[in-house]
């Protein structure tokens, strides 16, 4: 009974390291999917940045081409979300002057 007992720590441990594995291993796949860790999927994905082309008369602002990696499309959102509140917020000011 006794030696059942000093064996369940090594149990513990060992299921704990799987699930690290595991989530490891998950994390790792979700970053290369998103493009910031170097792997296969990004080299098969194709060129990055190559925006849909557009007619010579076509309207320049109905298509905006999006920036081509994950970090220039963060800086993208937060620019937008920043000028979007500071926008809010001057209409706000207006409504309550």
């Amino acid at each position: 009974m006794h030696a059942r007992h000093r064996q369940r720590g090594w149990v513990g441990l060992i299921v704990l390291l799987l699930a690290l594995v595991i989530v490891g291993m998950l994390a790792q796949t979700v970053l290369r999917q998103y493009g910031l860790l170097p792997g296969d999927r990004a080299a098969k994905a194709g060129p990055r940045g190559a925006g849909p082309t557009t007619s010579v008369n076509a309207d320049p602002s109905a298509s905006t081409p999006t920036p081509g990696t994950a970090i220039e499309r963060a800086r993208g959102l937060e620019s937008s979300l920043q000028q979007q509140s500071q926008e809010m917020g001057e209409r706000i000011d207006a409504q309550t002057k």
